[in-house]
């Protein structure tokens, strides 16, 4: 062990000292419009670090070409010095062509890279360029670090794809997903970095732009409005041309009929592009008032159009992609992205083979807005890429090694923090006092958590929100926890679907027909979930307390008010109105004390804190409260249900007998419950728990139906499960959601 730990330090040592002494020197190769914006963000990170690495960069295929914009040129405009351009397309746009292509770059690649003699080729994607361009690098001894490998789309770009990833020594991949695919393809677990898409660290940070109106307009005329327009980029299927052919012209003729404006980008050179771009040449595109039709659009201003777009539609993976980080609605047409992991925002029109169709699924999508998605990245993909280059051991064996069979497990955790993050969920839980913010891991550890006071005004109160939340998501970076999404915990009565709160409590003010999805999702570009409270209880229970691996059971919050959950059949029940499980105003007497509902006779107004309060009041008023070992009430601020609760320990009848009507009704209630849902376990959560959990029991065992008075009551070993409940909302969503 002594000799293995002695090895280890010489072995670091050694890589301290050869970063001491030399800059990797990364070349970044790229073919077309659509990896320069994924690479982009990498190679300003690599320049922005000069005693660490030297940039060379190729430049090949589409680039060169000025029927698709010499994009070169932008490279160029972005200050980068092109080490070398190469031409390597050979023109047909057909399947022959698109073979030569890669004989003619495999002929004048090792030249190149012969005289660059790069430490790392970073190549993207799955285009037949970046195959070339793979195949050079592996048969010359260089390393190749792949981006957006493991993913599936579809066609022949997944065998392009694939193969490239098998050639790769690194891999930096955008989702977990994708992750577990290269996993299962025998890749070594430890050269797959999770990173997240380098282009959403910059449209996550620039799409907020002031002028994004002027953009708009000189792409689209000045009469254009902001969501009132189409954004269309539809590529050829290289296995399917034919098809692909018929869909683009049935895309056209949808949109001609649908009479919006639109912005038109040709297609990419694939074989099928020239019948294409026939096709709208023959439907007049470049000439319809309503169109507008262009060969290539930059990066920057790209993300400003279709952020704010209607609607975008076609089949290329910016739609099923970068759109998602915004929540513009896209039809996804033909067969081109499946597989790939979709947002809410993507409406999949698989057969696309009639006019109607696509028209119809213009009508359901145009002028929507979703939550912003995430699936692709958080906005800090290309640290975690530079941080991943630097522990590049150049002195490792070259040669490749496969795992067979797989053997990384879901929850085996890695010491290397670029590797492996904390998938975690903010949770966010509003009370009738606080308001409280926190970081919560997959197991349900609260990494951090934040609390205010809870402002009166809805102003004040969305704004503090949006403040902690924003502090939260900036140390989450520093704590190593990637956030998934946001869980929104909530007293009232809550429309999950829409996200929005119908009726709040008395509690919190100004907080009824507010939709609190939308700004904190666009504030954070994060899917956001939002339920009340006493559901965030039955959640919390189901992932991380008793209610783990129980099919039914029933949950009810004691606390200031009442509330709770029912879980059916594994799901959270709330109801055709949404105030299913509003436990608290189940009735056990026709005439009882008057609830803050306005009816009478429910189980909060007998057994919640605000009850038992005004009771302890009422004895203190009457002199009938106090008992000899307890504290001096003239001493203490207000008169509370603990005062209550520590007379009738101490023997105080009138205590006793009020506990006891309490203990009775929460127990007829539950009782009512027992026999509606027929649960296997009910658990008592909240500040009163502990002190009902033995009167509940004892009134199921006196007066439930004999097939109920075995159904077991416990009190919830949980401390937080408003926070943890709103946190499982994300979790288990964004982990088991398959599109």
């Amino acid at each position: 062990l002594e000799l293995n730990k002695s090895r280890m330090r010489e072995k670091t040592d050694k890589m301290e000292e050869n970063k001491a002494t030399r800059k990797l020197r990364v070349c970044v190769a790229t073919c077309n419009r659509a990896d320069y914006s994924k690479l982009a963000p990498i190679m300003f990170g690599i320049k922005a670090n000069p005693d660490e690495f030297e940039l060379e960069v190729v430049v090949l295929g589409s680039h060169l070409i000025d029927d698709y914009g010499n994009t070169f040129r932008m490279i160029e405009q972005d200050d980068f010095d092109i080490g070398s351009k190469l031409h390597t397309i050979v023109r047909g746009e057909d399947e022959a062509a698109m073979v030569e292509s890669v004989g003619l770059a495999l002929v004048k690649l090792p030249d190149v890279l012969h005289r660059l003699r790069p430490d790392v080729l970073v190549v993207h994607g799955d285009r037949f360029d970046a195959l070339a361009l793979a195949t050079a690098a592996a048969l010359m001894n260089i390393r190749i670090l792949h981006l957006e490998g493991g993913e599936v789309s579809g066609t022949i770009d997944d065998s392009i794809r694939h193969a490239i990833s098998k050639l790769a020594h690194y891999h930096a991949c955008c989702t977990r997903t994708a992750e577990q695919h290269l996993i299962a393809m025998c890749e070594d677990h430890t050269r797959i970095l999770l990173a997240g898409c380098p282009s959403y660290d910059k449209l996550l940070a620039a799409h907020h732009r002031d002028d994004y109106m002027d953009i708009i307009r000189n792409w689209l005329g000045d009469n254009v409005k902001e969501h009132d327009y189409i954004v269309a980029l539809q590529h050829p299927v290289t296995t399917d041309i034919k098809n692909s052919i018929k869909i683009y012209e049935l895309m056209l003729d949808a949109l001609i009929s649908f009479n919006k404006k639109t912005l038109v980008l040709f297609p990419n050179i694939d074989a099928g592009s020239k019948e294409m771009v026939r096709v709208m040449r023959k439907k007049g595109v470049e000439q319809h008032p309503n169109f507008r039709a262009v060969k290539h659009v930059p990066f920057e201003q790209f993300i400003q159009l279709v952020c704010h777009a209607g609607a975008m539609i076609g089949n290329s993976s910016c739609g099923v992609r970068e759109a998602g980080a915004f929540g513009t609605p896209v039809i996804n047409l033909g067969s081109r992205q499946t597989g790939r992991e979709t947002g809410e925002n993507v409406l999949h029109v698989r057969d696309a083979d009639t006019q109607n169709k696509i028209y119809h699924a213009l009508e359901l999508q145009f002028g929507k807005r979703y939550p912003c998605s995430k699936i692709y990245g958080d906005g800090n993909a290309v640290p975690r890429i530079l941080k991943f280059l630097q522990t590049i051991d150049l002195d490792e064996p070259l040669q490749k090694t496969f795992c067979f069979p797989p053997v990384k497990e879901w929850d085996i955790s890695q010491d290397i923090d670029h590797i492996l993050e904390t998938q975690s969920a903010l949770a966010v839980d509003l009370g009738g006092t606080n308001l409280r913010v926190a970081i919560v891991s997959m197991r349900g550890k609260i990494v951090k958590k934040y609390t205010q006071a809870n402002p009166k005004t809805y102003e004040t109160r969305m704004e503090l929100i949006l403040k902690m939340c924003m502090e939260a998501v900036i140390d989450a970076v520093h704590l190593n926890c990637r956030i998934l999404g946001v869980g929104v915990s909530t007293g009232g009565r809550v429309n999950p679907q829409e996200g929005v709160i119908l009726h709040s409590t008395k509690l919190i003010q100004e907080w009824s027909s507010i939709d609190i999805r939308t700004p904190i999702s666009d504030a954070l570009h994060l899917p956001v979930w939002v339920d009340n409270d006493g559901n965030c209880a039955a959640l919390a229970e189901k992932k991380f307390g008793h209610g783990k691996g129980v099919e039914n059971f029933v949950t009810i919050i004691t606390g200031t008010g009442i509330g709770g959950g029912i879980i059916q059949h594994n799901e959270l029940i709330h109801g055709s109105t949404f105030c299913a499980a509003e436990l608290g105003h189940i009735m056990v007497s026709l005439d009882g004390p008057e609830c803050m509902c306005g009816s009478r006779g429910c189980i909060e107004a007998y057994a919640s804190g605000m009850a038992l309060q005004k009771e302890a009041k009422r004895l203190h008023d009457e002199e009938l409260l106090e008992v000899e070992g307890m504290v001096d009430l003239k001493k203490a601020e207000s008169v509370s249900a603990i005062h209550l609760i520590n007379a009738a320990r101490l023997g105080n009848h009138k205590a006793e007998a009020v506990l006891r009507t309490a203990g009775m009704a929460l127990g007829v209630g539950i009782i009512n419950i027992l026999h509606m849902v027929n649960p296997s376990l009910v658990i008592l959560s909240g500040v009163l728990a502990a002190h009902y959990q033995a009167p509940v029991q004892q009134v199921i065992g006196q007066r439930a139906l004999t097939s109920a008075q075995s159904i077991q009551v416990l009190t919830s070993d949980l401390e937080e499960p408003a926070l943890l409940g709103a946190a499982s909302m994300v979790l288990d969503y964004t982990t088991r959601r398959i599109y």
